[in-house]
């Protein structure tokens, strides 16, 4: 009986692991993340509207982000510039807050040296906005490829009915790009390194 007992919580304990851990977060982060998810499979068209270092290979390149892939955590966003389909942003929730990578590819689909940089949120933000400050493994990142100013980033992402915004921001540094969301566009091919499901 003592061996069967301790064979039976030894078996409800691995069950308790084995179950995935719930996924935890805060009305603010769940509505951001709805709002941009409310978007998907479709694409828009953004200009540059803030550059204080302009102008730059984004500056005539027709710009254009895809809510691509949408799952309950994850959220795929690739941003094309022109035919450069190297940049995919990737929107997670942690269970911590919300996390914003940068996963940049080379054409034949590897990745780049500087990739998966990014930010985590540190509060709730608000509804409609989000920032991400730099993690640590973007600043040493940055330091590694001898651009440490950019250890100050803050990328922020505004979500309204209207509009989206990705900035970036630190000191001596702006830059931001609108997307208009009242007029969708035909979608783009698949980012380089992903499929094209």
């Amino acid at each position: 009986m003592k061996k069967l007992t301790l064979a039976l919580l030894a078996t409800l304990s691995c069950a308790a692991f084995a179950r995935p851990a719930p996924l935890v977060s805060i009305p603010s982060h769940d509505a951001f993340f709805d709002a941009i998810k409310a978007h998907c499979g479709k694409a828009y068209e953004g200009k540059v509207t803030v550059d204080n270092q302009g102008p730059s290979s984004f500056s005539d390149a027709r710009l254009v982000m895809h809510v691509r892939k949408c799952g309950d955590a994850e959220l795929q966003v690739p941003f094309h510039v022109g035919k450069d389909a190297s940049r995919t942003w990737i929107i997670t929730k942690t269970g911590s807050g919300l996390s914003l990578k940068h996963d940049h590819r080379h054409e034949d689909g590897s990745d780049d040296v500087s990739t998966m940089y990014g930010g985590h949120t540190l509060d709730a933000g608000f509804n409609t906005v989000q920032s991400f400050p730099a993690d640590e493994y973007s600043k040493q990142l940055f330091v590694q490829q001898g651009i440490p100013q950019s250890v100050g980033n803050t990328w922020q992402m505004y979500i309204y009915p209207e509009q989206f915004t990705y900035r970036l921001v630190r000191e001596g540094r702006e830059f931001r790009v609108d997307f208009d969301l009242t007029k969708p566009v035909t979608a783009p091919a698949a980012p380089w390194g992903y499929d094209t499901n």
